[in-house]
């Protein structure tokens, strides 16, 4: 017997994600045998800029989302800055680097403690913990000092109380005695602890951000041609040696938390939930870009990127620079189930079309406002198990070594080997996240010492002035966000915006069956999915949840007849 199911909204966050799933029940079993991934608002920000000064275009994108801000600010400068053929100075890629390895720091940590560990960790659970045998526990596993029996007494108590009031707040609609929650009572009240002590640290990953960004989200300090801050050692109005310190003791605590606390959590959370190293693998064609480059024209780079089809390590072909020709001729978008007007088949980006045409929800037709990508007409899957892997077919020894130190832990803990062929699933999405939210960190350290180094030999440019040539250009800015392969599309004609398409990480992963019916990445994750309860599918939330949604990137909303969207009132 089959039935079918609805999840609408499914993201804690950015909401605006339904997922069906057709779920076939037999013998007492259920299971998933089909889903779609249904985006419920349009894309409509590409029309906002045509007609504008590509100068501007940073500025813009970046309200694509209120989380992923920074990451759309830099695919487009980047595009621009292709489409015009120049490059930045060292200094500006630097300070970029640090911005966004910072962004991406606190990204890493909010998705797994804030948006996805409320799907392994059962908080009532935690209620019946002796803080004593869980602080016992917790110092076992590191010596993070925020691990001792106070804590976790104290974290206890706060949480009875929190109960006790009937208002959950934060952890409310959790799915609390659900059959699928495994951990013991104290290992979940040493995730809540953690959870809450998290809400503090990922601030100082954002302290960073707008230390050197002006503010945050939505930072200022971005240009075509490099950035927009003046680097002066002894003027307080600038980027300083104060300011530079301050960002330095930062990044040493992020880097005691990351190691101590959130590596150590994603590797129990992964010993005690074996199973799910055999659920939620998926689409297993990787796409990454390499990040951080190290000089002027983005030819140099400190993270390896690349295409691996079909999970085949050894037919990995690499991305090596800006303007990267593999990765230009390569993409297309399909709109055959996306609510836009099209006809024309996939398109590549330069040609793309974002004209909405909605139709309702038809499984069969059209069912979502997220386009459909490709790459050489096949789906991809984006994000950081797809770094990782492109990590280890590049042999990029610095990811490898944080890679072997996770699952070392993994295996100590749940007493098993795990094989590299474990990563290909929803925990290992995690564990990826883990692993390059250690390297991220790793990498704010090397980016601020060139920075610092780089200054010492009085070089403090950090703008290169951008010049629009006569007649049409077209450029590409890509950048590896914290959730996957990040891409801006423009095409300029007498230095104004012509088209302009942005094919970002939800999109590749969030995408509807393509132009050949194809299930994207969602979907493909969720078959053979086992459900313990139907009514209460935690288990597809964990699959989701693993490659971290945002909807508010792959889709927006405009309304041309300039009509009040919403309205907001303050009480």
């Amino acid at each position: 017997m089959s039935k079918r199911i609805t999840i609408d909204p499914i993201t804690r966050i950015e909401g605006h994600l339904r997922i069906d799933c057709e779920v076939d029940e037999k013998d007492g079993k259920s299971s998933v045998t089909s889903a779609w991934a249904s985006s419920t608002m349009w894309r409509g920000v590409e029309q906002i800029l045509l007609g504008r000064d590509p100068r501007d275009a940073w500025a813009i994108t970046q309200r694509f989302c209120g989380v992923c801000t920074t990451v759309h600010a830099l695919a487009s400068v980047r595009a621009v800055e292709n489409a015009l053929g120049m490059g930045v100075p060292k200094n500006a890629q630097y300070i970029r680097n640090m911005m966004i390895a910072a962004h991406a720091v606190h990204d890493e940590i909010v998705h797994f403690y804030h948006l996805s560990a409320l799907d392994w960790v059962d908080v009532t659970s935690a209620l019946k913990a002796d803080p004593e045998a869980t602080a016992k526990l917790a110092e076992s596993l590191s010596d993070w000092p925020m691990n001792g029996k106070h804590v976790m007494a104290a974290t206890k108590e706060r949480l009875t109380k929190l109960v006790a009031s009937g208002q959950l707040g934060i952890f409310t609609n959790g799915y609390w005695g659900h059959p699928a929650m495994k951990l013991p009572p104290e290992v979940n009240l040493l995730a809540v602890a953690h959870y809450l002590q998290a809400l503090d640290v990922q601030r100082k990953a954002n302290k960073i951000v707008s230390i050197l960004g002006g503010k945050t989200p939505h930072v200022q300090n971005l240009a075509v041609g490099g950035v927009a801050n003046p680097i002066s050692l002894d003027n307080q109005s600038v980027l300083s040696v104060e300011r530079l310190l301050a960002i330095r003791q930062a990044i040493d605590e992020l880097k005691e938390f990351v190691q101590k606390v959130y590596n150590v959590d994603v590797a129990a959370v992964a010993a005690f939930y074996p199973e799910w190293t055999a659920i939620g693998k998926g689409v297993v064609n990787y796409l990454a870009a390499p990040e951080f480059p190290l000089d002027e024209r983005g030819t140099v780079f400190d993270t390896v990127g690349g295409y691996i089809p079909n999970g085949a390590l050894d037919q990995y072909k690499p991305i090596t620079a800006f303007g990267d020709a593999f990765l230009r001729d390569n993409v297309a978008e399909s709109v055959k189930h996306a609510w836009y007007k099209g006809g024309k088949g996939a398109l590549h980006p330069y040609k793309g079309e974002t004209v909405a045409e909605f139709t309702d929800f038809q499984e069969n037709a059209k069912y979502s406002f997220v386009k459909s990508p490709t790459f050489q007409g096949q789906p991809a899957q984006v994000g950081p198990l797809a770094r990782v892997l492109m990590a280890v077919a590049g042999k990029h020894q610095p990811v490898i070594d944080h890679l072997t130190r996770i699952l070392g832990t993994v295996e100590a803990l749940s007493k098993s080997k795990v094989p590299l062929e474990a990563l290909h699933s929803t925990i290992g999405r995690h564990a990826a996240r883990a692993v390059m939210c250690a390297m991220n960190v790793d990498m704010l350290d090397k980016q601020w010492t060139l920075l610092m180094e780089n200054i010492a030999k009085g070089d403090v440019k950090t703008f290169e002035k951008p010049v629009f040539p006569k007649g049409e250009v077209s450029g590409f800015g890509f950048h590896e966000a914290p959730r996957g392969l990040l891409s801006h599309w423009i095409v300029i004609e007498n230095g104004i915006i012509k088209n302009y398409q942005a094919v970002v990480p939800t999109t590749w992963n969030a995408a509807p069956r393509n132009e050949q019916d194809q299930p994207g990445p969602y979907e493909a994750s969720l078959a053979g999915t086992p459900l313990a309860d139907p009514e209460r599918p935690l288990e597809v939330l964990r699959t989701i949840h693993s490659f971290d949604p945002c909807l508010a990137c792959a889709v927006h909303l405009t309304d041309t007849t300039k009509r009040d969207i919403v309205q907001v009132k303050v009480l």
